[in-house]
C-alpha cells in the first residue's frame, strides 16, 4: 500500500534540504569597493626641493625631516596617477605635514584613516610616510577607482602603534573642519601664526603645538594647546608668554586669553571676551598622573652630555673602591683593638678561630 504525503510535506523537505549545504560555508562577503588591478610600473628617487612642483614647501619638509621624495607611478588601464612618497623623521612629522598642508576645502575619505581629499588631490598619513596623491588630468577616474588607488597605496588606517604615539585629536565642539595644524618647529609655525611671537613657544625645549580655529558666536577664534616634556617648562614657558603677551590683561582687539594645567598651556588669540575664551579653553581636559621627573639639562651639547655621564660613572666607581678600602681597614682595626683589650673574644684572637677539618685517610 503507498501512502501519499501531503503537499506541505513535501515542500518543507525540499526546501530544507536545500538549505543544509549553506549552512556549512563559510559567508561570502560583497566588497563595497572594486578591487582595481592598479600597478607600480615606476618609481625614481628625487631631492626634496622638487616637492615645490607639487604645492609642496621644502623648507616645512626638511624641518619634518624628510631628505628625499620617492616618485611613485601606477596604471589602470589608459589611465596613470602620480603618488609622491616623503619619509619624514617620524610618524610625528609625518602628521605634522598631512596637517600643515590640509586646507578647510578638503574632507576626510570615508572608511579611511587620516586621509583628505579635493578636487586636487589626496593627502595621506602612514606611519613615517607623508603621501601626496596627483589626480590625473587626461583621464578622469571614477570614485571607487580612485578610492581603490588610496586603499592599494596606503591600506584603510595606521598601524595601532603608529595611532597611539600621535596627539590627540582638539575638541570638536565649534572647531572649523580643515584648521587643525600639529606643529613642530619654527618654519612651519611662523607660517600658522604670523602674527604671534613665534620665539616664545619653545621648540628647542621639546615643545609640540596643536593650533585650530574655533567658531564662538560670531567671532572665530584661534586656539592653541602647547605641550611640554614638565610642568617646570611650561611654567616657566607661560610665564615668559604673560609677560610678553599680555595674558587675561584684556587689551581689546587682538588680546591673548590663556591658562597653564600641569604641563600644557592652552592660549585664545582673538577673543571678544574673557568669557568666550575661558569657554574654548575648558574643553580641554588633562589628564594628571604620577611620573619620575628628571632635571632639565639645560641647553648643554650632546657630547657634554655624554662626557658629564662618562665622569659621574667614574666617580661612582672609584667612591665604591673608597668604600671597600675603609671597610677593610676598619675591619682590621676592629679585630687589633679587640686582640688588646677583650684577649678571651674571638673576633681579636686569631688562634681561637674555628675551622673546619676533614680527617681524611
Amino acid at each position: 500500500m503507498v501512502r501519499t504525503l501531503p503537499k506541505w510535506v513535501v515542500l518543507s523537505s525540499a526546501l530544507l534540504a536545500g538549505s543544509l549545504p549553506c549552512l556549512g560555508q563559510k559567508p561570502t562577503f560583497i566588497p563595497l569597493v572594486p578591487a582595481a588591478n592598479w600597478r607600480l610600473v615606476s618609481s625614481q628617487n628625487l631631492p626634496v626641493d622638487v616637492v615645490s612642483n607639487y604645492r609642496g614647501d621644502p623648507a616645512i619638509e626638511r624641518e619634518c625631516g624628510v631628505k628625499m621624495l620617492q616618485l611613485r607611478t601606477y596604471r589602470l588601464g589608459n589611465a596613470e596617477a602620480h603618488v609622491v612618497v616623503e619619509p619624514a623623521s617620524d610618524a610625528s612629522a609625518a602628521y605634522g605635514l598631512l596637517t600643515y598642508y590640509q586646507t578647510e576645502s578638503m574632507t576626510p575619505e570615508k572608511g579611511l584613516q587620516l586621509v583628505f581629499s579635493n578636487s586636487e588631490g589626496t593627502l595621506m598619513a602612514r606611519g613615517r610616510n607623508f603621501i601626496r596623491f596627483v589626480r590625473p588630468e587626461t583621464i578622469a577616474l571614477s570614485q571607487n577607482d580612485y578610492l581603490a588607488l588610496l586603499i592599494f597605496v596606503g591600506g584603510t588606517r595606521p598601524s595601532s602603534e603608529t595611532l597611539a604615539s600621535l596627539p590627540s585629536p582638539m575638541p570638536p565642539a565649534g572647531l572649523v573642519p580643515g584648521t587643525e595644524k600639529y606643529l613642530l618647529g619654527l618654519e612651519a609655525a611662523r607660517r600658522v601664526l604670523p602674527n604671534f611671537r613665534t620665539d616664545l613657544l619653545g621648540f628647542n625645549q621639546a615643545a609640540e603645538v596643536q593650533v585650530a580655529d574655533y567658531l564662538s558666536g560670531q567671532a572665530r577664534c584661534r586656539v592653541m594647546a602647547i605641550s611640554y616634556p614638565t610642568p617646570q617648562i611650561a611654567r616657566v614657558r607661560f610665564g615668559a608668554m604673560t609677560t610678553f603677551l599680555g595674558i587675561n590683561q584684556g587689551r581689546g582687539p587682538g588680546s591673548v586669553y590663556g591658562k597653564r594645567q600641569g604641563s600644557y598651556v592652552f592660549l585664545v588669540l582673538n577673543a571678544d571676551e574673557p568669557a568666550a575664551a575661558t569657554k574654548l579653553i575648558d574643553q580641554f581636559k588633562v589628564a594628571q598622573q604620577v611620573s619620575w621627573d628628571e632635571r632639565y639639562p639645560g641647553d648643554k651639547p650632546f657630547t657634554i652630555q655624554v662626557l658629564e655621564l662618562f665622569l659621574a660613572n667614574i666617580m661612582l666607581i672609584l667612591i665604591l673602591v673608597a668604600l671597600c678600602v675603609t671597610g677593610g681597614i676598619l675591619m682590621f682595626l676592629s679585630k687589633r683593638v679587640a686582640a688588646k683589650f677583650f684577649p678571651e673574644w674571638e673576633w681579636g684572637n686569631p688562634d681561637s678561630e674555628a675551622f673546619i677539618r676533614l680527617d681524611l685517610k
